[in-house]
C-alpha cells in the first residue's frame, strides 16, 4: 500500500454493514465499590493517621476509577460500538425531546425520593402523551467538600463533585438503574452528568493537599516554596483557602510557579473572587513536609480545576472513570459535560494566559466524547464560548452542543419586538458551519439566562457586523444587547428579575416574557395577563422545537413558575448567586399540594399553568398545546431535517426558518414575536415558485407560493405556524 494515501474513514460503520437488524448493543457492565455512611471514626483527621488517609483514599473518585477501568479493560464489549466521530443526528433521533430536572427543586411524591419519583411510570406516561423521549437528572452524586471526617455542603448546586456515589438526599444507585429501565419501557433515555473541569473539595483534594500518590496530579496546584509564602494572603481562621489578588497572582507567575492572569474571572467579585487562583494554609503533608499550595478555579474557589495534561493524568482516569460509571453501572445513555471548554491552560508571553479555545480543551473532549461513545452513550456540551470554539469542539468532541448562540437572541427578540439579532446570530452560526441539528435549543435550565455574548465580546470584538442600519464592532453590539436586556428585564420594569454577575439575568421563562409584557408586579396578574403569557411561552416553545436539534425544556417551563422572591432566598443570594430565585420548587404531578418547599428546602414557586395532570385535562393549556407543537415536529421529522435559510423579513417582529425534511421536502416555521397582529409577506429563495402552502397544525391550504418564491401570511399576536411546500 502506498505510505502517501490516506485511508478515508468507509461510509458506513462495521455494526451497520455487518449487522443491519442487528438490536442496540448491550452496554458493558461495572459495580463500583458502594460504601455506606457508618460510623465516622473519632481519631485525629490527620495525615500521620494512617486510619484517616485509608478513609480518603476508598471515598476518592480516583480509586472508584481504578477500580471501574480494571472491570473494563480488555473486554470485547468495549469495542462494539464506532466513536471517532460525533454522531449528532443519531443522538437527536434517539433522544429528539428532553425535560431537563434540577434534583433540588423537584416536589417529590410523599416518602419517596428525586430518584424514585422521576421514575413514577405514570409520570413517563405523561411523558410520553407529551412527547418527552429523555430526562436529564441534573447532578444527583455526592457534591460539596470534606472538613476532618466530615463532609460540607455544596458551594454550587451540586455542581462540585466529590464522590461516583449517588447523595442519599436524592435517591440511591438503585433507584437511578430503576428509572433508566421505566425510561427504557417508554423508549426514553435517561442523562446524567459528568463535570470535566473540576471537581469540590472532597477526598481526593484533601489527599492532594496532603501530596499523597500521584493525587495532587489531579489539579492545576502548585507548591509554593517556603522562602516565598510572604507572597501569600494568610488563610483566616476557620477557612481552607483564600483568594489571592491581582498583585499576589502577577508576583506568583514572574516567580515561575504559576500561568497568571487568565483571559477572564468568571463569577468576579471584590473581595471575595478577584482572580482564578486560591492560596491553601500550611498543611502538612504524608511525608511529613509542611506545604502551601496555590489553586487554580475558573468558577467558585470550592470548585478547583482539574489538570488534564499532568503526567500522572490523574485528572484524566478520575473523569473518565466517572463517564464509565455512569454509562456502565448506572445504565445512563447519554451524558452532559459540564464546564468542558476550560480544560487547558498555557502561559503567553504577552497578555493573559491562554485558557479559552485551548486545543487540549478539544482533545480532552474528543477522549471523553469517543470513550462514552465506544460504551453506546453520546454527549452533549455546554460551550458558552465564540461560534468558532463550538465549531471546533464539534468537529471530534461532544455529539451535541447547548444553543448558547441563539438562546439570547431569541430572549432579545421578545423583548425588543424585533427578530434583527437573533436571525443575525443564526446566520452567524451557519455560516461558520455549526448544523442547526447538532444543537441542544432549551427553554429555562437550572442556570441564569445567560447573555455573555462570548463570540462578540472577545475573539470577534473588533469585527463589524450590520446591524440596526448601521455598521457596529462586535463588542459594542454585544454590549448594545446586554444593556436592552437589561434594562427591560431588571430593576424597575421586573424588579422581580436580578442581574447575575456579569453573566446573564437570574429569571424563569415565564418572567422573561411578564417582563416584555410591562408586568410589573406579578400578585396583580390576572387570567388575561396570564393567557398571554402562555401564548408567549408556546411561541418560544416553537421556535426552539420546530427546528432541527434537539428541543430541552424544565419543569419550570411545563407548570410556568415565577421567580421566587429574594426575601425567601436571603441566605442562599447573599454572596452574589442570584440564580437561586429562578430554581423554585414545583410539583409535576401535584404529588403534594400543601407543601411550601422541596425536601432540599427550595421554596415553591408560584405555578401558572399547573401540574401536568391538571393541564392534561384541559385541551387548552400550555402542555396540551406544547404536545400538538411535538406532535407535528415527531411526524414531520423535523428534529432531524437540515435548516436551509433564516431569511429576511417583511416585519421586524417576524421570523422564517426554512428546512429541508429528509424525504426532500420544504417546510417552514413563521414566528410572530410581537404582540400585535402582522400582515406578513414570507420570502425566500428556497421557497418553490406554485407550491401549494399547507399549515402543518390544521393541515389546511393558506396560500400558494409565487414566482417571486415569496406568500402572504397573516399571524395573530405571538403565534407560530408551521408550514409545508406541496407540489
Amino acid at each position: 500500500m502506498d505510505p502517501e494515501v490516506q485511508h478515508e474513514p468507509s461510509e458506513i460503520t462495521y455494526d451497520e454493514s455487518f449487522y443491519p437488524a442487528r438490536p442496540r448493543p448491550l452496554k458493558p457492565s461495572v459495580r463500583r465499590a458502594y460504601r455506606t455512611a457508618g460510623d465516622v471514626p473519632r481519631s485525629d483527621a490527620a495525615a500521620d493517621n494512617p486510619e484517616y488517609v485509608s478513609w480518603l483514599v476508598q471515598r476518592s473518585m480516583l480509586q472508584d476509577a481504578k477500580l471501574i477501568a480494571e472491570q473494563l479493560s480488555g473486554k470485547g464489549s468495549m469495542w462494539q460500538n464506532p466513536y471517532a466521530s460525533p454522531d449528532p443526528r443519531g443522538a437527536v433521533e434517539r433522544a429528539p425531546v428532553w425535560f431537563t430536572a434540577y434534583p433540588i427543586s423537584l416536589i417529590a411524591s410523599p416518602g419517596q425520593s428525586f430518584l424514585a419519583t422521576l421514575g413514577d411510570e405514570s409520570l413517563w406516561q405523561l411523558f410520553s402523551d407529551i412527547g418527552i423521549t429523555a430526562v436529564h437528572t441534573g447532578p444527583v452524586k455526592e457534591a460539596g467538600g470534606l472538613h476532618g471526617w466530615h463532609a460540607t455542603p455544596s458551594v454550587d448546586g451540586h455542581f462540585d463533585r466529590v464522590s461516583m456515589q449517588i447523595d442519599p438526599a436524592f435517591g440511591s444507585e438503585e433507584e437511578f438503574r430503576r428509572l433508566c429501565v421505566v425510561a427504557s419501557a417508554y423508549e426514553g433515555i435517561v442523562i446524567d452528568d459528568i463535570v470535566p473541569g473540576h471537581t469540590g473539595k472532597g477526598a481526593d483534594f484533601r489527599l492532594a493537599e496532603m501530596a499523597y500518590s500521584d493525587y495532587p496530579g489531579i489539579y492545576h496546584m502548585v507548591e509554593i516554596e517556603p522562602q516565598d509564602w510572604h507572597l501569600l494572603p494568610k488563610v483566616g481562621a476557620g477557612r481552607d483557602s483564600v483568594n489571592i489578588d491581582a498583585d499576589a497572582e502577577a508576583e506568583l507567575a514572574r516567580a515561575g510557579y504559576i500561568v497568571g492572569q487568565l483571559q477572564r474571572v468568571i463569577f468576579y467579585e471584590m473581595g471575595v473572587k478577584e482572580t482564578n487562583w486560591s492560596a491553601t494554609p500550611i498543611i502538612r503533608g504524608v511525608d511529613g513536609v509542611e506545604r502551601r499550595w496555590v489553586y487554580l478555579h475558573y468558577f467558585k474557589a470550592g470548585q478547583p480545576s482539574i489538570n488534564w495534561l499532568d503526567p500522572s493524568f490523574a485528572g484524566m482516569r478520575l473523569v473518565i472513570g466517572d463517564a464509565c460509571h455512569s454509562i456502565a453501572d448506572l445504565g445512563a445513555g447519554a451524558l452532559r459535560l459540564d464546564a468542558n471548554g476550560f480544560l487547558g491552560v498555557e502561559r503567553r508571553t504577552e497578555g493573559p494566559g491562554w485558557s479559552e479555545g485551548h486545543p487540549l480543551s478539544e482533545a480532552a473532549n474528543h477522549l471523553i466524547a469517543s470513550v462514552v461513545r465506544k460504551m453506546g452513550g453520546f454527549t452533549f456540551q455546554e460551550l458558552n464560548l465564540t461560534i468558532d470554539d463550538i465549531k471546533a469542539m464539534g468537529g471530534s468532541g461532544a455529539d451535541l452542543s447547548y444553543d448558547f448562540i441563539n438562546r439570547p437572541a431569541y430572549h432579545h427578540a421578545l423583548v425588543m419586538g424585533n427578530t434583527e439579532f437573533l436571525r443575525l446570530t443564526m446566520n452567524l452560526a451557519r455560516d461558520h458551519g455549526v448544523d442547526t441539528g447538532s444543537l441542544v435549543h432549551a427553554l429555562q435550565n437550572h442556570d441564569e439566562m445567560t447573555f455573555e455574548l462570548v463570540h462578540f465580546a472577545t475573539l470577534h470584538k473588533e469585527d463589524e457586523f450590520s446591524y440596526g442600519g448601521d455598521v457596529i464592532t462586535g463588542g459594542d453590539l454585544g454590549d448594545q444587547i446586554r444593556a436592552e436586556l437589561c434594562e427591560r428585564l431588571t430593576g424597575r420594569w421586573a424588579p422581580y428579575n436580578r442581574t447575575f454577575t456579569n453573566n446573564g439575568i437570574a429569571c424563569t421563562t415565564a418572567s422573561v416574557i411578564t417582563a416584555s409584557l410591562g408586568i410589573r408586579d406579578l400578585d396583580r396578574m390576572d387570567d388575561r395577563d396570564i393567557e398571554t403569557v402562555k401564548q408567549a411561552h408556546l411561541l418560544l416553545a416553537m421556535y426552539n422545537a420546530l427546528q432541527p436539534g434537539v428541543f430541552a425544556l424544565s419543569g419550570w417551563d411545563l407548570c410556568g413558575v415565577l421567580p421566587v422572591p429574594a426575601e425567601e432566598v436571603a441566605d442562599l443570594i447573599a454572596e452574589g448567586d442570584t440564580r437561586w430565585i429562578n430554581r423554585g420548587a414545583h410539583d409535576l404531578m401535584n404529588y403534594a399540594p400543601e407543601a411550601t418547599r422541596s425536601e432540599s428546602g427550595i421554596p415553591r414557586g408560584r405555578s401558572l399553568y399547573g401540574s401536568l395532570p391538571e393541564q392534561m385535562a384541559d385541551a387548552q393549556s400550555f402542555v396540551r398545546q406544547l404536545s400538538r407543537v411535538l406532535d407535528v415536529r415527531n411526524r414531520y421529522g423535523i428534529a432531524t431535517a437540515t435548516q436551509l435559510d433564516v431569511p429576511s423579513v417583511s416585519h421586524k417582529g417576524l421570523l422564517v426558518m426554512v428546512h429541508q425534511l429528509a424525504n426532500g421536502a420544504i417546510s417552514a416555521t413563521v414566528l410572530n414575536f410581537t404582540g400585535d397582529e402582522i400582515v406578513a409577506t414570507v420570502q425566500s429563495k428556497h421557497l418553490p415558485g406554485g407550491a401549494t402552502v399547507i399549515d402543518l397544525f390544521t393541515d389546511h391550504e393558506i396560500g400558494t407560493v409565487d414566482e417571486l418564491g415569496s406568500f402572504p401570511m397573516t399571524l395573530a399576536p405571538y403565534q407560530g405556524v408551521p408550514v409545508m411546500l406541496r407540489g
